[in-house]
């Protein structure tokens, strides 16, 4: 087994896991762009980021800003930009994670990369809380776009509450709580790729991709796709120049 994603100790939500052969899917899922509902509290900064760190540098009402105006901050996240991961995060500083330096005691800035933010809203405002929510693309951090809210909005913030809605086509409202798992509720393989098209097999071209075979794309463009014979996942193939070649096959002959 292996999930797809790690949620913060405080964040609740959604968490794909795979099973078996299907764990080989995991980068298809992580691709996916995530959303998540994120509560930020202005006023204070923490050495984390989120609620479970120290506060750190000035201290600010939080209180008194506009409605337009921390909507308008919120707005401007939208697209592709440089973000500065947390301090207290899984990237790597120099070989090593950046919380174990973190918890040395020793400074850390984790180098900015661009991430994406698809689309993010403000849902609520009652001063210092700000609810938001945004779909965003992998590597981006919610506990981020806290801190830099405050930063915009020249108040300080933190992240106090976030929870993961969905992971690309997979809704939180569909998944099943832990002590009610059975195996009647593990979906197929093929339900974490609704994202790719899907091309359904005959028997013949079932028995070539089972053994890692190319078979021709057709009318596919370039791109990853979805082999599929009946309800069952043969494998994940990307089309180049006409044909199907298998990346990750599932299937066997």
């Amino acid at each position: 087994m292996g999930h797809t994603g790690t949620l913060d100790p405080f964040a609740t939500g959604l968490l794909v896991v795979l099973i078996g052969k299907a764990t080989r899917l995991a980068r298809f899922v992580e691709a996916q762009p995530k959303t998540y509902l994120a509560t930020a509290s202005l006023g204070t900064r923490t050495e984390t980021d989120d609620l479970t760190g120290a506060p750190c540098g000035p201290l600010h009402p939080g209180t008194g800003v506009p409605v337009e105006v921390v909507r308008a901050a919120l707005t401007g996240f939208a697209g592709t930009h440089e973000q500065r991961p947390p301090a207290y995060s899984a990237k790597h500083v120099d070989g090593e994670r950046s919380y174990r330096l973190a918890r040395r005691g020793e400074a850390v800035a984790p180098r900015a990369v661009p991430v994406t933010v698809h689309r993010i809203e403000l849902v609520s405002y009652s001063p210092p809380e700000v609810v938001f929510r945004a779909t965003v693309g992998a590597g981006t951090y919610l506990r981020a776009i806290a801190r830099d809210l405050g930063d915009r909005l020249g108040t300080g913030a933190h992240l106090t509450a976030l929870r993961r809605e969905a992971v690309g086509g997979l809704s939180v409202e569909d998944a099943v709580p832990l002590d009610e798992l059975t195996p009647g509720a593990v979906r197929p393989a093929r339900a974490v790729l609704g994202h790719l098209p899907v091309r359904e097999l005959d028997e013949a071209a079932r028995v070539a991709v089972s053994h890692g075979r190319a078979v021709e794309a057709g009318d596919l463009a370039e791109g990853d796709v979805a082999l599929v014979r009946g309800d069952e996942l043969i494998a994940v193939a990307r089309a180049v120049d006409g044909w199907l070649k298998p990346s990750v096959v599932l299937g066997t002959p």
